[in-house]
């Protein structure tokens, strides 16, 4: 996966087959990430005692780059934060299409320097 463009391209294609139920959609994606970026992703869960356990908020923290996907309601809500220092300059909520796009381009920059990040990515491909 030597072309930046394709790398980003299979990225957001392998995010976007998930996306069209997205009662599974969050649940699918913070295994896949979790499992291939554990140092970057968090998960947190709701339910648990007495109804099923299930993904509440994703976060994957890439640099000064947050991208957070939560249920709301019968939906998703996704959001987008830039950070400087520790301090939120700017969170910007968006629509579910565009943060799949913008966190596959963020993903392939941060794996261009890094063949650990790389390793990562290929893992997220690969299911």
């Amino acid at each position: 996966m030597d072309d930046p463009a394709l790398s980003f391209d299979l990225l957001a294609a392998a995010l976007r087959s998930d996306a069209r139920d997205l009662e599974v959609f969050l649940e699918v994606l913070a295994g896949k990430l979790s499992a291939a970026l554990p140092g970057v992703t968090s998960i947190e869960h709701e339910g648990g005692l007495f109804s099923r356990k299930r993904v509440r908020r994703l976060q994957v923290q890439l640099g000064e780059h947050r991208y957070e996907l939560a249920r709301a309601g019968r939906g998703l809500e996704a959001r987008h934060s830039h950070s400087v220092r520790g301090i939120t300059l700017k969170t910007e909520a968006m629509a579910v299409e565009r943060w799949i796009e913008e966190l596959s381009r963020h993903l392939a920059d941060h794996v261009r320097g890094s063949d650990q990040a790389r390793q990562a990515l290929d893992r997220l491909l690969q299911g």
